[in-house]
């Protein structure tokens, strides 16, 4: 069959699919006589006219393409595989199918996995979110994290569990298949699976495989671009525009998808044009690093691997129906070809794998864990083979630059994490051995010793060195878990491994050496991370090897031989040549050699001597050196050997701390940091410190400490008497000799007292995890995270916290912020050892000052120990220490000594006692006690220091004046030494010294106090006015706030804030301060402006339809408020007031300021200073304005007679010019602006600030909409708020903190004079407009439905327009009152219209009185005129009752905000009823209301029932309530954030099952949950950016301009549990998650994978936050707190 050009047309071939038929052609390819040759002719024919015609990447096209594979190539396979039609056969395969007992569902990035951190054999065993819920380990201890991709659930694996490995969907079970169909199903998968191999190892990129030759070759090609992990996003957008001339957009989602599936056609044409794009690619790429890899492949070897990829995904699918045919596919891929070694298909792929492009390596790692990895017997084959060309794999993936997700060899952990399969390796294919020599021969970089060296590294190394460290998680992987029983041939190999890494361990030993710099300061800081990093990674390794050995005795032996001659081994080639010396010290003497760690080489790597003082204690605790020490090479151990490295590690350390390698720079004080640090200690600081107690267990304690003191450089200041005095003339770096005999003791109290490890002393693993818990909560109480980061981790990431924390420490939970703390229990205080080997200099200050609170005594209790390391205490060489230090001591001057050097002497005694102590009461009386300290303490000093006895030494020094610090524990001493009898005097003396002391502080207290008096009055008298003139002052206002409660008891009945009964505020003169320049200033109309620092922002929180479209705003008439409320601004204010003058020279400072900051390319504020933003100056609270305060003026008499004069004045004149036949004109009163010039100025400020914010427009003084915008702020502003107590159950007054009062205050007063900044004759308009809503009107068209008006909106509206159209007076007040009670009544009137239009109520059976009050008649009435008008539109209702009630509840909200704002228009004082909750009658009294509100509408039925009949007969009323509209129903629901899971893990299973809406189906990398309406982002990625004001921004901050106005909270990044606050494109902050784990901490990024909860109260506060609109707040503090936050790119989100 010819492909003709005809044939390329789509159309052509959709005629085709109606004559195809796939079971004719299945019955062809069986007939014939070679059925691969058929099947690949099909293909060879079908396939390039299917894929890949041109670029058009449609989605039409792409189901055009899926529909021709299914029905031209897949169909007839099926038919062929199953001999019948295949939907029916696969779901019978499906019916028989016994599945198997293996999960084995593949994770998703960003899927949630589970671990049981009781019952999992290692962390890598996961179970899948639906085998977790249906398993036993979701009641137990679990640790729950997000996969990074490619590893599956290991439900069912019974070694992957303990206990539980079947959840209840997956138990085991069996089934066959008939014979036919298996002889076909291996036919089929042969010839599709080489097919797909073939294809996808294929290297030609013109010519197809023999068989596959197109009938017609055509010259059509395509430039493939191929992903790479070298360039970025941003690199191969901007070359993609260059090279094929496509759009920005376009070249996005080419690299999108590049970096997505590994390559992206990105030209499609004849060969020269498709070269021509890619030497374009070349060229601009290959700059600074290696080019981008281009290939202009023909297009049919680009269809058929496209086809390829579908076929392997096809068998992937067809093996889900059937466990038979899992496995024949695992036969055909393993069967070795007839090319021998590596020859299978499986084989072929995996050792191509590095040459295939991302989008194949992911297909065919999902076929292999669907299949071969899903039966046990199929996988180890895999296995073997994997572990045969470990070596190969692993040397392809480091010269691969992808990551190892996307690496076959990551299939790693599912193979060696199964200790069966491990062991079997181990065995078969020494893969112990294979993995530690691979990894020694890729660091090649040795130094003459042989030693590594990194300090050479180049970046390209760097990158290796990063690659190379997989193979340490592989060797983890196989040593995980010990084996329970050994066979001689895992000894053998496993010795064999041992070996070779020891080989490994001797290239670190010594590595990285330094030497101090004398003289001048080290040029270039050494490389010492790459060590350090080794070192860490090894860590693990190491442990586990000592647990392996620990498990054998036989292994063990062996690896402590092999250790201990490798450690000789490194001995050996230490430089020779040293000089022998011989010391001697107090009687005793030693020999050694010369050496000093300040002038020779020192390295802190020394992991054969850690390894095998590892080993030493094992052969201790597991006693094999007691039962077979024949067979050990105790001979061969020279015990000076031992401790020499360890010792000069800890000599480097002291001397680093006493400051004498300040020249060698940071690098050294990082590597001893490291070396103290909990990640590396375990294997570094702690095993030096075990190898001192073995050599020192093994020698004279006297010669011991002698080569202490020679290797601490500090021999000849113990060993001649009188050097200290040279030292004390010369001067000679004293301070850092001290320093080193203080490190020198310390070590001694170290090697001593340091015996809580298992082997060293007579205890568990738990003893040693608590003594850490106890010395870490002694510093200060932690929390659960702190706790867990200071102990170090085993292998399974245990630290053995949990067993331990409850018996020592109490848990108190956390507030509304902070976290969870453990506190040590008190009974534990006493097990504190201020020595403690774990403590930092800071930690060790610290836990003493807090256990100085505690208590005053010292002394610790050490527990059971080996004996021969005791002796160091009572041996003669310590005790001539001790009296020298003592000696020194009872010179009080000098500073010979320091104190903490006595103390750590003092503390050595105290053990030394402790230890007499408990060997007397541990002895039965018949053995000899071999420890007498107390009798050699009594003995004088011999030669050279001929000084009394220690304890004599310690007399002299209890009483002396300089050391009262010392002095409770030199009593101690003494007191444990000497007898009982002088034990009680002691004690009597004791308490009467302390008396007198406490008498004498007494004492002083009192005189001091005595002087502050006396000369307090000296300072009064001196300013007596100043103090008279305050005390006045105070005197007044108090007896001003005593005296106004009666006065406000008597008028509380009448207080009324509207109407003509209207009490006037208080004449009070109104005085503030400005904060710029502290000048105190009354508030007047004609004084310089004072003005209030504002934020106006646009908001949603109380909208009822988030998403509607606003219309454009130069067109948009905010005259009449929608009741939804889609849309509103609020104004917040932080209270601080300045002079307007002093203000704007503050602003202009900041523009200027900002001027400069962008000349000098600074980073960004978190203020957008051309918006006008700014921080207030006081508390850097963000703004954007200010609103100027306005004065409370009330009109005396004289001023009432005048303006009601003039009133009439014009009246007249208005008569008059209408008799001549005109139309009346209103006059505005030739009166002068009330306000002098500044304050109007800052009411045309404030003005233009609400009409920007509010519109989004440019200013324009000229616009009519601007006072309608101030007066939108001022009413949105007032609901929010009484939403805000009603919600919160606070009372309408009295319960606003004093800046929201301000505010709300100021805010009124400036709307009620916005007007006057405006032309008259605009507000008259808006006036006109706004009243014919309510009394219709003829002359004014387009009015609004009364359903479509929020009614607190126009009350605001009309009472502040209406101020208008009286002329004014010269004070600028007039008389108004009676109209605003009109207006009020009115609208009150239009809105009880409103609600029962709106109302739905539903029948209820409750017994109610059938004689129903006035209330409920008048209702009815009310709503059966209603019905009248509307007819069966309103449903009939029969309980008045229920009406009633519905009425009440929803008028209620109106009259609050209706009581606030007129409270701040008039200034009237609230009624006391009104300052607790609830209150209605009071409320409206207030607002001179009937309680019973309908009386409103009864009294002026005649006057209200024509503009009742208007409102109901406007269509828009009628066309709402028959469904043309949303009808919002009244009390409007207070908006809240949306209900979260109490259980994270849910929202986690949600975010992993989002797909991104723009990439066809794929899954979303960072999904975001808006927590205002519930909608599921796919955020931080170019698919789904938008655009937004001609700017390219994220899904989010998209999103936030639809729901939010412009503000968002967000769960970013469900899968790190992050809270996020956006404002606008350019801010943003994060905020503590809501989610808690069970010790009360967040847990951001999920890294410790505790289950997490949520917390109500925190949740509570985010959602208070959000409706007081304090987000942009939080989000300006952040930033300014935090720098880093105001450089991210926030619109990417």
């Amino acid at each position: 069959m010819a492909a003709t050009e005809a044939d390329r047309d789509p159309s052509a071939l959709c005629s085709e699919f109606l004559d195809f038929s796939a079971k004719d052609t299945a019955s062809r390819w069986l007939a014939a006589a070679d059925l691969q040759q058929e099947v690949c002719r099909h293909l060879a024919i079908y396939v390039p006219r299917i894929f890949c015609l041109g670029l058009s990447g449609s989605e039409r096209e792409e189901q055009r393409e899926e529909l021709a594979c299914q029905l031209l190539l897949l169909a007839p396979l099926e038919w062929l595989l199953l001999g019948e039609e295949p939907a029916a056969g696969l779901a019978l395969l499906q019916e028989n199918n016994q599945p198997s007992a293996l999960c084995g569902h593949v994770f998703k990035v960003g899927e949630p996995t589970y671990s049981c951190r009781e019952c999992a054999a290692d962390p890598t065993c996961v179970l899948c979110m639906k085998c977790f819920l249906g398993s036993v380990h979701k009641e137990h201890r679990y640790r729950m994290t997000t996969s990074g991709g490619g590893g599956f659930c290991d439900c069912g694996d019974s070694e992957a569990w303990k206990t539980g490995p079947y959840c209840q969907k997956h138990t085991p079970g069996d089934a066959h298949l008939p014979t036919d169909m298996v002889g076909r199903a291996f036919s089929v998968f042969f010839i599709i699976l080489k097919y797909a191999v073939d294809l996808l190892t294929w290297e030609h990129e013109d010519l197809l495989p023999a068989g596959l030759q197109p009938p017609e070759r055509e010259d059509t090609y395509y430039c493939m671009l191929f992903n790479d992990e070298v360039h970025t996003y941003e690199q191969v957008i901007y070359t993609l525009q260059k090279a094929v001339s496509c759009s920005q957009k376009e070249a996005v989602s080419f690299a999108t998808t590049v970096d997505r599936d590994g390559r992206k056609s990105v030209r499609y044409g004849d060969f020269q044009f498709c070269e021509q794009a890619k030497s374009v690619i070349v060229r601009n790429t290959s700059r600074q690093s290696k080019p981008l890899r281009v290939q202009v492949m023909h297009s049919s070897v680009v269809a058929h691997q496209c086809f390829a990829l579908k076929a392997l995904s096809w068998l992937g699918q067809i093996i889900q129906y059937s466990d038979g045919l899992r496995r024949i596919l695992c036969q055909v891929g393993l069967q070795k070809g007839p090319e021998g070694e590596n020859s299978s298909l499986v084989d072929r792929l995996m050792l191509n794998d590095s040459k295939m492009w991302k989008g194949a390596r992911n297909i065919y790692h999902q076929l292999l864990m669907n299949s071969l990895l899903m039966d046990l017997k199929y996988k180890k084959i895999f296995a073997i083979q994997f572990a045969k060309n470990y070596r190969r794999l692993q040397t392809d993936f480091m010269e691969d630059d992808h990551e190892r997700v996307v690496s076959v060899t990551s299939l790693s952990v599912q193979l060696f994490t199964v200790p069966t399969m491990a062991r079997m390796l181990m065995v078969e294919e020494n893969l112990m051995t294979t993995i530690i020599r691979t990894f020694v021969d890729h660091l090649r970089h040795r130094d003459p010793q042989g030693r590594f060296q990194f300090d050479r590294y180049t970046a390209q190394q760097a990158f290796k060195f990063g690659r190379v460290q997989s193979l340490i998680g592989d060797l983890k992987y196989v040593l995980i878990s010990p084996p329970s029983k050994w066979s001689d041939q895992l000894r053998l190999k496993f010795l064999e491994g041992f070996y070779a890494f020891l080989e490994l361990l001797k290239c670190m030993q010594g590595m990285d050496p330094v030497v101090r710099q004398v003289g001048q300061h080290i040029e270039m800081e050494p490389e010492w991370e790459a060590a350090f990093t080794l070192q860490m990674k090894l860590t693990n390794i190491i442990t586990m090897i000592q647990e392996w050995c620990s498990t054998d005795e036989r292994v063990l032996i062996e690896a402590y031989k092999k250790c201990l001659s490798a450690l000789s081994h490194c001995h050996s080639s230490l430089p020779d040549g040293e000089q022998p010396i011989s010391l001697s010290l107090a009687g005793h003497s030693v020999e050694t050699f010369r050496y000093q760690v300040s002038q020779e080489k020192v390295s802190i790597h020394l992991p054969v001597c850690r390894l095998l003082a590892g080993l030493h204690v094992l052969l201790s605790r597991t006693e094999v050196a007691s039962r077979f020490p024949e067979q050990l090479p105790l001979g061969e151990l020279s015990p000076p050997l031992l401790i020499e490295l360890p010792l000069r590690c800890l000599v480097l350390c002291a001397q680093v701390h006493a400051g004498m390698w300040r020249r060698n720079g940071f690098s050294l004080i990082n590597q001893i940091y490291y070396y103290h640090n909990v990640k590396c200690r375990v294997e570094m600081f702690d095993k030096d410190i075990i190898m001192l107690q073995a050599g020192a267990s093994m020698m004279d304690p006297n010669h011991f400490l002698m080569i202490v003191l020679s290797r601490f450089e500090l021999f000849h200041v113990f060993s001649t008497a009188d050097i200290r005095k040279r030292y004390r003339e010369a001067n000679k770096d004293l301070v850092q000799q001290n320093t080193l005999i203080e490190e020198m003791l310390h070590l001694i109290i170290m090697v001593v007292g340091e015996r809580y490890v298992a082997g060293v002393g007579q205890v568990e693993p738990y003893d040693e995890v608590r003594r850490e818990i106890i010395h870490l909560l002694s510093i200060r109480p932690m929390a659960h995270s702190e706790l867990a980061k200071a102990l170090p981790e085993n292998g399974n990431k245990e630290t053995g916290l949990e067993r331990v924390i409850d018996s020592v420490a109490s848990f108190k939970k956390p507030g509304v912020t902070g976290r969870g703390l453990y506190e040590l229990r008190p009974e534990w205080n006493r097990y504190f050892n201020l020595y403690f080997h774990h403590y930092s200099r800071a930690d060790q200050s610290k836990a003493e000052e807090a256990q100085r609170k505690l208590r005053r005594q010292s002394g610790e209790d050490t527990g059971k120990h080996t004996c021969p390391l005791v002796n160091l205490l009572q041996c003669d060489v310590l005790l001539a220490i001790e009296g020298a230090v003592l000696q020194w001591a009872v010179e009080p001057s000098g500073g010979g000594w320091t104190e903490s050097m006595l103390q750590r002497v003092l503390h050595l005694v105290g053990m030394a006692l402790l230890e007499e102590q408990q060997q007397l009461e541990n002895s039965s009386g018949y053995e000899d006690v071999t420890f007498n300290y107390t009798c050699k303490i009594t003995r004088p000093g011999e030669a050279p220091s001929t000084s009394g006895s220690v304890l004599a030494l310690l007399e002299s020094l209890q009483n002396a004046p300089h050391l009262e610090v010392h002095k409770d524990m030199i009593t101690w001493i003494l007191k444990r030494t000497s007898s009982a009898s002088s034990f009680t005097m002691m004690k009597d003396k004791d308490k009467a010294e302390r008396k007198r002391k406490a008498e004498m502080a007494r004492l002083r207290r009192e005189k001091i106090m005595a002087q502050m008096s006396e000369m307090q009055k000296h300072f009064i008298n001196e300013n007596k006015e100043l103090f008279q003139q305050s005390m006045e002052e105070l005197e007044a206002s108090t007896s001003a706030t005593h005296h106004s409660p009666p006065s406000a008891e008597l008028t509380c009945v009448s207080q009324v804030a509207v109407g003509p009964r209207r009490v006037g505020g208080t004449e009070r003169r109104q005085l503030v301060t400005c904060i710029l320049c502290q000048e105190e200033q009354e508030i007047r109309g004609h004084s310089r402006a004072m003005v209030l620092a504002a934020f106006v922002q646009r908001s949603t929180v109380l909208s009822k339809n988030r998403h509607c479209n606003l219309p454009n705003p130069e067109h948009r008439d905010p005259l009449f408020m929608h009741p939804d409320l889609c849309l509103g601004i609020h104004t917040a204010s932080c209270g601080h007031i300045m002079h307007a003058t002093c203000w704007q020279r503050y602003f202009e400072a900041v523009q200027l300021k900002e001027q400069r900051r962008q000349q000098r390319l600074r980073g960004h504020t978190s203020y957008d200073v051309e918006n006008g933003e700014f921080l207030c100056p006081l508390c850097e609270c963000l703004s954007n304005t200010v609103i100027p305060m306005l004065p409370v003026e009330n009109p005396s008499l004289e001023v009432w007679l005048k303006t009601t004069n003039q009133q009439i004045a014009a009246l007249h004149s208005a008569h008059r010019t209408q008799s001549d036949g005109e139309l009346p004109v209103r006059k505005r009163s030739q009166t002068e602006n009330p306000f002098s010039s500044s304050i109007s100025e800052m009411i045309t400020t404030f003005s233009l600030s609400t009409y920007k914010v509010g519109l989004k427009v440019n200013p324009n003084e000229q616009d009519p909409r601007v006072p309608v915008l101030s007066w939108s702020s001022c009413a949105y502003t007032i609901q929010s708020i009484e939403r805000l107590l009603m919600d919160e159950e606070k009372p309408l007054f009295g319960s606003l903190p004093c800046r929201q009062d301000d505010c709300l205050s100021s805010l009124t007063r400036f709307s009620s004079a916005c007007w006057t900044a405006a032309p008259l004759k605009t507000v008259h308009t808006h006036f006109i407009r706004l009243l014919s809503a309510l009394v219709p009107d003829t002359q004014v068209e387009n009015t609004q439905s009364i359903l479509e008006i929020d009614m607190f909106h126009l009350l605001v509206y009309s009472v502040l327009a209406y101020s208008s159209i009286h002329c004014l007076d010269q004070s600028g007040c007039s008389v108004v009152d009676s109209g605003h009670l009109h207006l009020l009544h009115l609208v009150t009137v239009a809105h009880l219209v409103q609600i029962l239009l709106t109302s739905t109520t539903e029948e209820v059976c409750m017994d109610q009185d059938n004689s129903g009050s006035e209330e409920e008649e008048l209702t009815c009435q009310l709503y059966s005129t209603l019905r009248n008008h509307l007819g069966s539109v309103l449903p009939e209702v029969s309980s008045g009752w229920q009406l009633y009630r519905c009425l009440k509840a929803g008028v209620l909200p109106f009259l609050r905000a209706a009581a606030l704002f007129f409270h701040y228009l008039n200034s009237t004082a609230p009624p006391a009823e009104l300052l607790s909750p609830g209150q209605w009658e009071a409320l409206c009294s207030y607002l001179s209301l009937p309680s019973n509100l309908l009386l409103l509408h009864h009294n002026q039925q005649t006057l209200l029932k024509p503009l009742i009949h208007s409102w109901c007969c406007h269509p828009g009323v009628r066309q709402t309530l028959q469904g043309g509209g949303a009808i919002i129903r009244f009390p409007r629901e207070s908006n809240r954030l949306i209900e979260l899971p109490e259980d994270y893990s849910v929202l986690i299973n949600q975010a992993s099952s989002f797909t991104c809406p723009r990439s066809g189906g794929d899954k979303s990398r960072a999904p975001t949950l808006c927590l205002v309406c519930g909608c599921m982002l796919c955020s931080q990625s170019y698919c789904c950016q938008t655009e937004v004001d001609g700017e390219d921004v994220g899904a989010c901050t998209a999103h936030t301009f639809t729901c939010g106005a412009g503000l968002g909270l967000f769960l970013s990044r469900v899968r790190e549990s992050q809270v996020l606050f956006v404002a606008g494109k350019t801010k943003g902050c994060f905020y503590p998650p809501p989610y808690l784990d069970d010790y009360g901490e967040t847990d951001q990024g999920l890294k410790r994978g505790n289950p997490l909860h949520l917390c109500a109260e925190r949740y509570r506060k985010i959602e208070r936050l959000w409706r007081q609109h304090g987000i942009a707040e939080v989000i300006g503090h952040a930033q300014e707190a935090n720098q880093a936050l105001v450089a991210i790119d926030w619109q990417h989100l």
